[in-house]
C-alpha cells in the first residue's frame, strides 16, 4: 500500500479530461481488488473537498520555484508520501515525486 500526496494539478486535469493518466489516477480508486463501491469513491472524493487541508506539515525551507506547491513536499516528506504531480520541475529531483504515468508503472 502506497501513501500517496496528489498535487492539485492532478485533480484539477482529471477533471478536465477523462482520458488523461491523471484521470486514471483518481480512477485507481474503481479497482476491484480495492472492492471499493461507486457510492464509497464519490463519499472518499466528497470527503476529500470539504476536509482536505486537515494536515499540517513543518514548514521546510528547501528551495521550490513554486512557494504554493510546499505544501505537498512537505507533507510527502513529513508521512513518508509519494507526490504525483504534473509539475515534477517544480519539486527535486527525488524518486518519490512522479508524475501520473510514472505512478501508473509503479502500481
Amino acid at each position: 500500500m502506497f501513501k500517496v500526496v496528489i498535487d492539485t494539478n492532478v485533480i484539477v486535469s482529471a477533471a478536465l479530461s477523462e482520458l488523461g493518466k491523471p484521470a486514471k489516477i483518481v480512477k485507481v480508486l474503481a479497482r476491484p481488488h480495492f472492492k471499493i463501491s461507486s457510492e464509497k469513491r464519490q463519499y472518499l472524493i466528497d470527503g476529500i473537498e470539504m476536509v482536505g487541508s486537515l494536515y499540517a506539515p513543518k514548514v521546510s525551507n528547501i528551495p521550490l520555484p513554486d512557494k504554493n506547491d510546499r505544501v505537498f513536499y512537505d507533507l510527502a516528506t513529513e508521512v513518508g508520501a509519494i507526490i504525483i504531480t504534473g509539475n515534477t520541475k517544480h519539486y527535486p529531483a527525488e524518486k518519490f515525486i512522479m508524475t501520473p504515468n510514472e505512478f501508473l508503472s509503479l502500481i
